[in-house]
């Protein structure tokens, strides 16, 4: 058994880019969930990960050899307030690993302890929002959208005290392409560092841009991964709950699963987020929420990119191609959910038709979607004729399709991790049976996948299972 090789790329800039700190070790560690199929994508011993090392390792309570705890400094907009210092205020990146195909990822411990960034917080996270966090990501994957991991899950053997409420702790190891956020550049435009932004511009392209060729180009690659990636959400019926600028990744991959939500009756102004008072991120909002952080971003890149009129025009242009990236990503997906290989602006109207019939008549959105394959989708519809008066366009435009039911199949998922489901597992856990979280994380794994073992789970909730809010956890 081995324990992983660390080669710390982030650890080796500048100081002023992290403050070293090791995890605070906790009472009792107990192996909740290892992720194994992700630890052989990594290259890891999943045996030594299991065993008592890789448990002190996970809990934060012993670090292996090679592993250089960092918490990493940015700023960030908040609900569109600035603070100019957040930081990692309750996670330690170990290090970082390269997985056997030359791919560079991060261990992170969510939960490990006061950092110089925790702004007089504990640093220690509780067992629902790692539970949390480990479904919805890891359903991400199934989904085939991009995202952070959950490698493992640990309870700690300690309280933690949240809502006046002494609760379970737990660590989470999150696994990211890398923790590169808008905030980290605003950290640094905000102090005029522009040494640190062009180390943090050559840093994102080695990383995860190598193609791009100069900064005008790293901004193009990034607001184009960001694109497909909002594209994506929407298409799932997914909301972030909490867009702010430090939670808006550069590698292009979904972080920070504190308040999201996945939908159950479509409407475009849900929101879950119970700090989210404005609805500011609300579902129908996330597109041009996504816009507003990249505008943040370039706004960091300008000084690298020129002086005047010029740099700025160039710089808008570059951030003008999101809408047309975003519309183009977003047509082809739910074009596809409607059984098009290939939709084009013709069949907007249509696209656009049964959305608002179904935020109307609140229609669950990932079961009426799916429910197009199974002929169950009016079933959805408090009044049917809303869907049946719609439905005879939909039938004439896929009868010229080869294989609607495929595209219909690959595009629209049977199962999501629903805010019922995942309620009803933490407090299971709370009172230690994991049964439901492992059943629900396995359902997950391939939610594309008919399972008539999990038809509950494929269920929309009661309007006494509903949940209307979802919280941080911090």
């Amino acid at each position: 058994m081995t324990q992983p090789q660390f080669d710390n790329s982030y650890a080796r800039l500048p100081d002023r880019f992290f403050a070293r700190q090791a995890p605070t070790p906790v009472a009792a560690p107990r192996l909740i969930a290892l992720n194994r199929p992700l630890a052989a994508r990594l290259g890891l011993d999943t045996d030594w990960l299991a065993g008592p090392e890789g448990l002190a390792m996970l809990s934060g309570n012993a670090l292996p050899a090679g592993a250089e705890p960092i918490a990493q400094a940015y700023a960030g907009h908040q609900f569109g307030g600035f603070v100019p210092q957040l930081g990692d205020g309750r996670a330690v990146l170990l290090g970082e690993v390269v997985a056997p195909d030359g791919a560079r990822f991060d261990l992170q411990l969510k939960g490990a302890g006061p950092t110089p960034f925790s702004r007089r917080g504990d640093g220690r996270a509780w067992l629902g929002p790692v539970l949390r966090e480990y479904l919805v990501s890891e359903a991400f994957v199934g989904l085939g959208l991009p995202t952070t991991r959950a490698l493992a899950a640990v309870a700690t053997g300690e309280r933690v005290i949240r809502d006046g409420f002494a609760r379970p702790g737990a660590v989470l190891t999150r696994v990211a392409a890398s923790h590169i956020r808008v905030g980290t550049f605003q950290y640094f435009s905000a102090r005029g560092d522009l040494d640190a932004l062009r180390t943090l511009c050559n840093t994102l392209i080695s990383r995860h841009y190598p193609k791009a060729d100069g900064v005008l180009d790293l901004l193009a690659a990034v607001v184009a991964a960001q694109a497909r990636l909002i594209a994506g959400w929407m298409a799932v019926g997914f909301i972030h709950g909490v867009m702010n600028t430090d939670n808006m990744a550069l590698s292009g991959e979904t972080i920070d699963f504190g308040p999201c939500a996945f939908m159950d009756a479509y409407h475009p102004r849900k929101v879950f987020s119970s700090i989210d008072t404005q609805g500011r991120y609300a579902y129908g909002n996330q597109p041009q929420i996504a816009l507003w952080n990249l505008a943040q971003f370039a706004s960091c890149l300008l000084p690298l990119i020129g002086e005047g009129e010029a740099a700025v025009e160039a710089t808008s242009g570059v951030l003008d191609g999101f809408i047309p990236a975003y519309q183009g990503e977003w047509l082809r997906r739910f074009g596809a959910k409607l059984g098009m290989s290939a939709a084009t602006e013709a069949d907007l109207p249509l696209i656009e038709a049964l959305l608002e019939r179904m935020a109307t008549e609140g229609a669950d959105f990932t079961r009426t979607f799916r429910g197009l394959i199974t002929g169950r989708a009016r079933d959805e519809f408090t009044d049917p004729a809303a869907f049946d008066t719609w439905a005879p366009g939909w039938q004439a435009r896929i009868a010229t399709e080869p294989d609607p039911q495929a595209t219909m199949a690959r595009a629209n998922p049977i199962r999501i991790p629903r805010n019922h489901r995942i309620e009803q597992a933490i407090t299971a856990a709370l009172a230690e049976d994991f049964a439901p979280f492992h059943r629900l994380q396995a359902a997950l794994a391939d939610p594309f996948a008919e399972n008539p073992d999990c038809a509950d789970l494929e269920a929309a909730p009661w309007p006494e299972e509903r949940v209307a809010r979802t919280f941080c956890g911090t």
